[in-house]
């Protein structure tokens, strides 16, 4: 394949469609059945740990993130123009990722308040670096990669409360955010989670690369998966001095997350386009080529959807236990067809 001339693989809009299905279906109703003797196993597996270690759930803003930088090779290559028409327009889409961050934020909050947690102003920092980055060679790539993981490291452990270099409250995150916006984050989260997430998104840039090289299928997916396992090994080593945390986003946790996010690449790769199952990851493909629409739906319509479906289906009494489950698979549905519909028109909304 000529990098020059990049070929849109199907496996990549599925894998993206799954990703914006799983953040859209909110759990697919099963954290309402946490503490069920049978079904609070998956329960727990759809909801963030309350600090360390990780489920299902956490890896939903890394494999997110990923997968804008597997996009950014095949966006940037169909690009004309040099660095400086480039960078401006890398810079106006990670504005306007931005602006769009704040809109959600003052319509969940019901009032204005300027945060930069949201996964997409988290993607306008890391998609900023990420393209200064790519036009290093690939060792400097690496080296800036190591770098970045090394600062936040060091961050946590040179400026840290009483409590410990990771905990929960007072850590350099937090006295950070408190000093440039006056306040904290519910739920722990912090502003320089950009610093560790940028190594998630160049992740994603370096498997793109590999995507668009004249190398054999069966080539690519053993380099994927050799290199995601090396990642989920090196991240576990890391524990031990580093806990795994999504909140602050540690480096066991950029290294781990990320090995498996690789690994969800290559099986998309291997089931969708090795094995040619096209026809049957059509309806992900639906939703991956609007993934800002779902984004959107997701923040700002899905509970006014949910209410909706919940009022036609009277509930879904006869589904029993399993009600709030059929009634997030319907929900699902009625966004799946939205998007269905767009795609029948070849509407596709991008930033």
């Amino acid at each position: 394949m000529n990098e020059a001339e990049p070929k849109r693989l199907t496996s990549l809009d599925a894998y993206r469609g799954l990703i914006m299905i799983v953040l859209v279906s909110h759990g697919f109703g099963f954290d309402a059945l946490k503490g069920h003797p049978v079904w609070g196993v998956i329960a727990n597996q759809v909801d963030h740990v309350a600090w360390e270690g990780m489920v299902l759930w956490d890896l939903i803003q890394p494999a997110f993130m990923f997968m804008v930088g597997v996009a950014m090779p095949y966006s940037l290559a169909g690009r004309a123009g040099g660095f400086s028409e480039n960078l401006a327009q890398v810079l106006l889409r990670a504005a306007k990722l931005v602006f769009l961050s704040q809109l959600f934020v003052i319509v969940q909050e019901g009032g204005f308040q300027f945060g930069l947690i949201n996964v997409l102003s988290q993607i306008a920092f890391t998609y900023v670096i990420c393209f200064l980055l790519m036009h290093l060679s690939i060792r400097w790539q690496v080296a800036s990669a190591v770098a970045l993981l090394s600062t936040h490291w060091a961050l946590f452990v040179l400026f840290h409360s009483p409590e410990g270099p990771f905990s929960k409250t007072g850590n350099v995150g937090q006295s950070l955010d408190w000093w440039l916006l006056g306040r904290n984050y519910s739920g722990y989260y912090v502003t320089i989670n950009f610093l560790s997430s940028t190594v998630t998104t160049i992740l994603g840039v370096w498997a793109g690369d590999l995507l668009r090289k004249d190398l054999a299928a069966e080539q690519k997916l053993k380099l994927l998966c050799i290199w995601g396992s090396g990642l989920i090994a090196a991240g576990l080593l890391l524990t031990t001095w580093n806990p795994m945390v999504k909140r602050i986003w540690t480096t066991s946790f950029t290294l781990t997350s990320g090995g498996l996010v690789v690994l969800g690449l290559a099986i998309m790769l291997w089931w969708v386009d090795m094995r040619n199952h096209k026809r049957l990851a059509f309806p992900l493909v639906v939703v991956g080529t609007n993934s800002i629409f779902v984004y959107v739906i997701s923040q700002l319509c899905r509970g006014s959807i949910h209410r909706a479906v919940g009022v036609f289906g009277w509930g879904f009494p006869w589904a029993g236990t399993l009600a709030p489950v059929v009634h997030s698979c319907a929900t699902l549905c009625v966004i799946w067809y939205a998007c269905y519909w767009l795609y029948q028109r070849k509407v596709f909304f991008k930033i």
